[in-house]
């Protein structure tokens, strides 16, 4: 889902190289390593990862073969050609239950095989790429999906008289759009290295969030507020997924965009190409 929209986003201002199974796979050290060997790009932006979070659960070793070898594969093969490397990464890496947004230089503590996996990426990224970018971002949505509003638009089909969406856990919704904008900004700062979060401005629940996507996108649907517990999953969901994005500040770069203005941008383009779903 990022990839597509950095590949679509950025073909006017950089050369774009996109990668993708079956001809790019991280799992495959040797075949990954002479792909970055041929071509040597200035940035590899790393977005592969295993990003079903209850799947991760029950497969345990493939989320770690992905996430954690699968990333020491990328870092390796760009240390070894030179390339700078921005990893992109996620919220899960701490326990969630903090009451301030976390700032990238808290201490991770994931509970889920997902965090776990995504941290030990972190480590080996950090450890063969000491120079490296870490780019953590949380409820993340873009085009072609899946994301949350993709499901919240598909639900809203008139044929339910109301939905129930979690209203006890909070964070920071996020567009492709906006990561992509906030990546850019790295990208044209070599001097940028470490922890950086890249969520959009503002938080909100999951039926705050929702209640907003029906709003802009002109759905008479009614939405109720549940809690986690009506929900249980076989990974435990963060009820505080906030970030602080300190390093951008100390940076002397832009704020990310706020989390409202970004749904917005991001369904006047879906909606108008008629990609989501009509305006009802």
């Amino acid at each position: 889902m990022l990839g597509r929209t950095l590949s679509a986003r950025w073909q006017t201002e950089f050369e774009v190289i996109p990668t993708d199974l079956p001809e790019a796979d991280i799992t495959n050290a040797d075949g990954f390593g002479k792909i970055v060997a041929a071509h040597r790009p200035d940035v590899l932006i790393h977005c592969a990862a295993m990003t079903a979070v209850d799947a991760c659960e029950s497969e345990p070793e493939k989320a770690f073969l992905l996430n954690e070898t699968g990333s020491r594969n990328v870092a390796r093969a760009c240390a070894k050609n030179g390339v700078r490397l921005i990893a992109v990464s996620t919220d899960y890496v701490f326990r969630g239950d903090s009451s301030v947004p976390n700032s990238e230089t808290d201490e991770p503590a994931p509970r889920t095989i997902y965090g776990k996996s995504k941290l030990a990426g972190e480590i080996a990224v950090r450890t063969e790429c000491p120079d490296a970018v870490i780019a953590r971002t949380a409820w993340l949505y873009g085009p072609g999906g899946p994301s949350f509003v993709h499901t919240m638009l598909k639900l809203a089909d008139g044929s339910r008289p109301e939905l129930k969406v979690v209203a006890d856990q909070i964070g920071n919704p996020t567009s492709t759009f906006a990561l992509a904008d906030g990546l850019r900004q790295i990208v044209l700062h070599p001097d940028c290295k470490g922890v950086f979060h890249l969520t959009c401005e503002g938080d909100t629940s999951w039926y705050g969030f929702a209640c907003e996507i029906f709003r802009l996108a002109g759905k008479n649907q009614t939405v109720v507020p549940c809690t986690t517990a009506d929900y249980p999953r076989p990974a435990p969901r963060p009820a505080d997924s906030r970030l602080a994005k300190t390093a951008l500040l100390n940076h002397g770069l832009a704020p990310m965009k706020p989390w409202r203005e970004a749904l917005k941008e991001f369904l006047d383009h879906e909606l108008s190409d008629s990609s989501i779903s009509a305006r009802g």
